[in-house]
């Protein structure tokens, strides 16, 4: 997904001169090919997270298109107060990347985790919150982000993620889901880096004689509430599936969207971590498999669900 990201904005970087990017502190190699053509429009703000989103701000409010780029919590947490005030209080055209969502720097502990973000994110007013699926969904997000003039969140992975669509999406649009596999039993509903998960929990299901719909709705804020229509009145099941908290996630914003609009459904699961920081030792793959969050064991809670 990163290298995806890199490359995508290097290619917005040539064709739009407002485009500048501001980093940090990682990502010095990532964006080589960045600095080589437009030197003078990266910048590495170190370890000063609250202070490069204020500089993102103050560079959009002139008429630039930044870009601000590094590890999840980092971008987020850490600087949430500028995020809120600097950035979407003024509806100020920043777009805001975070690498590493979720688990995907579980081996580092707690501190690198991010299963909080989309919660923060999303209950900022001016604030569009995108996660995702694979490489070709970061390079669409991207594009479409720097279409907006409002304040935009993008989550990705790290590296290595299976790539899901067989080519670039030309019409990825902002809040506006992707069907991946059409089903008639249950309806999946991803959204970030668990598509591939959720896509291998499709393929269970269906060795089960379950057909499965899998939809990613890379778009959390704002919900794409005529696909969401269609699941809950189609499938006997619709399930969320998340890498980051039950509390205040994707899956929480659909249980909004049900309660405000009285909806009717049968049944609804949520996938997703619990209210708790993981504090065991292991890579990406360990801490989803600790957590309930691989394709089978999916598929496993789906068929008990539906027994």
């Amino acid at each position: 997904m990163r290298n995806a990201f890199a490359d995508e904005l290097t290619k917005l970087g040539n064709e739009d001169s407002r485009v500048v990017m501001l980093s940090g502190d990682i990502g010095n190699r990532l964006f080589d090919k960045f600095k080589d053509k437009h030197p003078s429009r990266f910048f590495n703000c170190g370890v000063a997270e609250a202070n490069m989103m204020g500089v993102a701000a103050g560079m959009a409010m002139n008429g630039l298109r930044p870009v601000a780029y590094t590890i999840t919590p980092f971008v987020t947490t850490r600087c949430l107060e500028q995020i809120r005030t600097d950035v979407c209080y003024h509806e100020a055209p920043v777009t805001i990347v975070a690498v590493g969502a979720g688990l995907a720097y579980s081996g580092l502990g707690p501190t690198h985790h991010a299963c909080e973000d989309i919660s923060f994110l999303r209950s900022i007013p001016n604030m569009v919150v995108i996660c995702p699926g694979d490489a070709f969904e970061v390079r669409g997000a991207l594009r479409a982000a720097m279409q907006q003039d409002r304040p935009v969140y993008i989550r990705m992975g790290k590296k290595g993620e299976p790539v899901v669509h067989k080519g670039p999406i030309a019409d990825f649009k902002i809040g506006k889901a992707i069907t991946i596999e059409e089903g008639s039993d249950v309806c999946l509903l991803s959204t970030g880096n668990m598509l591939p998960e959720v896509i291998e929990a499709a393929h269970k299901l269906k060795e089960k004689g379950i057909s499965a719909e899998v939809v990613s709705f890379h778009t959390v804020k704002p919900l794409d509430e005529d696909k969401l229509k269609q699941a809950f009145s189609r499938f006997k099941l619709v399930a969320t599936i998340e890498e980051h908290s039950l509390i205040g996630g994707f899956g929480s914003a659909v249980s909004e969207w049900l309660a405000d609009t009285e909806t009717k459904h049968q049944k609804f699961l949520r996938f997703g971590t619990p209210d708790a920081f993981f504090k065991k030792s292991g890579e990406q793959e360990y801490a989803r498999e600790e957590l309930g969050l691989t394709g089978h064991q999916i598929a496993d809670k789906i068929i008990h669900a539906l027994s």
